[in-house]
């Protein structure tokens, strides 16, 4: 069995995922946050969540139903902004006395590997721009006069999620290590604070993008 997409193609479109990918955005920030705030395993916790909302997105492109979310302004609107409300609702936690202030005391995991895992699947399911990463970056290395689109299309997904691995899975680790110096209770609500901030701005930013 070939590969459905000739290599000078998927070559292409490694380079371009890999921009895209690079660039910081709420996938990157829930991983650094929970990474930081329980640990290293529930670092990967959150990147194995990210990869299941790509394959999720997969599916949803394989159906056209993305296709008929970012058709309908309303649909997407709706869609951006419960995207937005759950960033912004994560970035809140950092601030609440017991939400995610309470491991330099216990030693305990802020939040479980699952709770990772389903921030992680849910925020990016529900990022618009990963929507439009699908609608807009797929279709031009998809070659449709051929009858194995899908199959093009689920090799340009397994490209993207193996993309995103290497790049997060190395950023759950960082966080692990930088973790031990936020033992100081002042130095660890600094940082549930800072990246509590950057949750919430990106979560308006979000809005104002897609909704206003």
């Amino acid at each position: 069995m070939t590969f459905p997409i000739d290599l000078a193609t998927y070559t292409a479109f490694l380079f371009t995922a890999s921009a895209i990918v690079l660039t910081p955005g709420p996938d990157t920030l829930l991983i650094l946050r929970y990474a930081l705030s329980s640990g290293r395993n529930v670092g990967i916790a959150t990147v194995i969540g990210v990869q299941f909302g790509l394959v999720g997105h997969t599916l949803l492109a394989i159906f056209g139903i993305s296709a008929l979310v970012a058709s309908d302004p309303i649909l997407f609107k709706i869609v951006a902004l419960a995207g937005a409300a759950y960033i912004g609702w994560i970035g809140i936690q950092g601030f609440r006395e017991h939400g995610l202030l309470h491991v330099g005391a216990t030693g305990k995991p802020a939040v479980s590997g699952s709770k990772a895992f389903r921030d992680a699947v849910v925020c990016n399911l529900l990022n618009p721009k990963v929507i439009l990463l699908f609608l807009a970056l797929f279709p031009n290395f998809l070659d449709t006069s051929r009858d194995d689109v899908t199959l093009q299309l689920m090799a340009l997904s397994l490209g993207l999620i193996a993309i995103n691995a290497i790049w997060q899975i190395p950023l759950a680790f960082a966080a692990e290590a930088v973790r031990r110096w936020l033992k100081n209770e002042r130095t660890y609500k600094l940082i549930t604070h800072s990246t509590g901030v950057l949750m919430i701005t990106v979560a308006i930013l979000m809005i104002y993008e897609n909704v206003m």
